[in-house]
């Protein structure tokens, strides 16, 4: 796995997409080969566990709680991790121009980041620190859930509450997967 090092993997997409499962196993790979591994995840990710990262089928792994990427970089320099691993990147405070010239940090020092995130927010606009990761990204990819409505592949995390808060975090008793033909149904429905 030694071609990994120095790279940038982004894990992107909707809602049950599938994103930190494939972090999880990204991570659980670099731990068998050797690698020393530290995953981290925003303290505003309260969801299932405060000191794991969690998928939506309950499988997990041990993570730190931070609030921006200055928390990121302290852990590092104590522990001289290999790999870096950070779930709901588009949670980390802080903004985008730091978290960027904090992971090219990484990067520089040849160490292998694997972030997962939402690619948009539950209107359809793009979580900045997500469209920044994108394009410095060595290796990119865009899962897709499955749209509640029709089957096909989902497009963006449609909130079903009224909620109007950019941020709410939940799960599927928030949020539901929706194709952009379904989304702009739904959208179109609410503004009628």
């Amino acid at each position: 796995m030694h071609q990994y090092k120095g790279r940038l993997i982004v894990h992107t997409g909707s809602m049950f997409s599938g994103k930190t499962s494939s972090l999880e196993k990204d991570i659980k790979r670099f731990k068998i080969a050797g690698y020393n591994t530290l995953a981290f995840k925003p303290l505003v990710d309260n969801r299932y566990s405060k000191n794991e990262i969690v998928t939506h089928d309950l499988t997990y792994v041990s993570a730190i709680l931070v609030n921006d990427i200055n928390e990121i970089k302290e852990y590092c320099e104590e522990i001289k991790p290999d790999v870096i691993a950070i779930d709901e990147v588009q949670f980390l405070g802080g903004n985008p121009e730091e978290i960027i010239k904090g992971i090219k940090g990484f990067l520089e020092k040849n160490l292998t980041v694997v972030v997962a995130g939402l690619d948009m927010d539950y209107t359809g606009k793009p979580f900045e620190i997500v469209k920044e990761l994108m394009p410095i990204s060595d290796y990119l990819y865009k899962h897709h859930a499955v749209c509640a409505k029709c089957g096909t592949d989902a497009w963006v995390s449609h909130r079903k509450s009224e909620d109007e808060e950019r941020i709410v975090i939940g799960a599927s008793d928030e949020y539901e997967p929706l194709c952009r033909k379904c989304f702009l149904e739904e959208k179109k429905e609410k503004q009628e």
